[in-house]
Parts: C-alpha cells; sequence; structure tokens
C-alpha cells in the first residue's frame, strides 16, 4: 500500500462474503474503488457483480456454511491473485421468528449463517494470512441485536453475540500477524429491508436515531475501508459501532410524546 495514502489499497486482495448484492456490494465496491482486487460470494450466481471504473468483482459459488467450502473460496481467491489481505465476513441474516414455536432446524440454519461461517471462513483465510508479508485483517459485520435484542430475534441475537465474542477470542490469539475486528450496524437502508421500515420509507424510525437517518450501506463500507487499512494498525478486537448513536431509549420518547400531547 502506498503509504502516502492509507486508504489505497492497490495490490491488495480482498473477500467479501454475501458480496453481490445490499451491504456486501457496496463494502465490494468501496474496496474496487480504493484500487484492491475483489473476490465475492454467495450460493447463486449474481447477474452481475460489484463494479467500478471498470473493474469489477469476482464471483465464486460458495456456500460458508460448509467448511469445505469455506476453505475453497479461500483457496480460490488466493489461487487467482495469489494472496489474501482482507476477508470481510458480512454474509447473515434472519427472518423473524417466535422463538417459543421456531424449529430446531431454523434454529440451527440461523447459528451457521451468522456465526459459524464467519468461523470456517476465518480460519481458512488465517491459514494465508498467517505467513504471507503484511499479515492480514479480518472484519466481521454484526448487529446492534448482539447488544440489544428486538422481539423475534432470539436465534439471530443468540448467533451475533456469539460472532462478537469470536471476534475478541480470536483477535487475541490471531495478532499480531491477523487483525480481527466488528463492526455493530445499526439500522440499514436497503432495498431489501425497505419494507420493514413501514410505509412512510422509515422516516418515523429515523426519528429515534440520534443522527436522524438510518445507515446506508456505504456507511460500512467506509468503516471497512477504515479497519483494513493502515489507519487502524494498532486496532484489533474492537467493536465498532456504526449506528448512529444507536437508538433513544423508550422512556425517553414516551416523555417527549407526553410534552407535545400537553
Amino acid at each position: 500500500m502506498d503509504i502516502g495514502n492509507p486508504l489505497d489499497f492497490t495490490g491488495r486482495v480482498v473477500l467479501v462474503t454475501g458480496g453481490t448484492k445490499g451491504i456486501g456490494a457496496a463494502i465490494a465496491g468501496a474496496f474496487l474503488d480504493a484500487g484492491a482486487d475483489v473476490v465475492v460470494c454467495g450460493r447463486n450466481a449474481p447477474d452481475t457483480t460489484p463494479a467500478v471504473r471498470g473493474r469489477a468483482a469476482v464471483f465464486v459459488s460458495a456456500d460458508v456454511r460448509d467448511p469445505a467450502a469455506a476453505v475453497r473460496l479461500v483457496d480460490a481467491a488466493v489461487e487467482r491473485f495469489g494472496r489474501l489481505d482482507v476477508l470481510v465476513n458480512n454474509a447473515g441474516g434472519s427472518p423473524d421468528a417466535d422463538a417459543a414455536t421456531v424449529s430446531p432446524r431454523f434454529v440451527e440454519r440461523i447459528v451457521a449463517l451468522n456465526l459459524l461461517a464467519p468461523f470456517y471462513v476465518a480460519q481458512a483465510a488465517h491459514r494465508v494470512m498467517r505467513t504471507q508479508h503484511g499479515g492480514g485483517s479480518v472484519i466481521n459485520i454484526g448487529s446492534v441485536s448482539a447488544h440489544d435484542p428486538q422481539p423475534g430475534t432470539a436465534a439471530y441475537t443468540a448467533a451475533k453475540a456469539g460472532l462478537l465474542a469470536l471476534t475478541k477470542a480470536l483477535a487475541l490469539e490471531w495478532a499480531p500477524e491477523v487483525r480481527v475486528n466488528h463492526i455493530t450496524t445499526g439500522l440499514i437502508r436497503t432495498e431489501s429491508a425497505a419494507a420493514v421500515y413501514g410505509t412512510d420509507c422509515g422516516a418515523s424510525v429515523a426519528r429515534v436515531i440520534p443522527m436522524e437517518r438510518m445507515a446506508v450501506p456505504t456507511d460500512v463500507a467506509r468503516a471497512c475501508l477504515f479497519l483494513a487499512s493502515g489507519l487502524s494498525g494498532y486496532v484489533n478486537g474492537a467493536d465498532l459501532a456504526v449506528h448512529g448513536g444507536g437508538e433513544f431509549p423508550a422512556r425517553y420518547l414516551a416523555a417527549k410524546s407526553a410534552d407535545r400531547q400537553e
């Protein structure tokens, strides 16, 4: 990397799981724009891959919940570009489900996607990063649910809390060759999540956030650039909150609402 510009990723290789749409695509695009060679993965091939100024990400089909597939994914990236500098464990998510009636199969799949898969891909990436010049950086994309559970997210919350703990554990074991950090994301406006935020396109939701807007995928992407760059060379085991300050406490909102009604 050019020491004059710590956000120049020319010559570096980045792998983004779930990098074909939404937040993952924005992360892939940000690294492409910064000069990196980027590999994205998903279970199904997309019509197009993220591209910036004529440079496109390379797609590799992989179900990262499968340990063997995680190894093949990393091997494919290294075979194509010769090294792996940054892993962004972005693949994840869950529909809401009632904890009292949800099936064991559902719980297993959610935990596999949001906790076990990042572990498997990170293990495979570490085997490469630990021996190469410059080491590497692993960034786990988490959720505010790990800190502040919401109804209908029991399995997801448990998995994301585990991902945060996993980040801290790996940071202890893998430094100094490989830094491992975590991003706590809050409410993010994506195409797939638009319907969740109501008919007003999220305007009501934005009023409970100190920054007065929901995040957009590029907010998370820029945080990834920071954590992967030399600007954060001494940052390891950190939990970077990208949630606009969180949400105002319910008692505060209730009091303000009462004041308006008087």
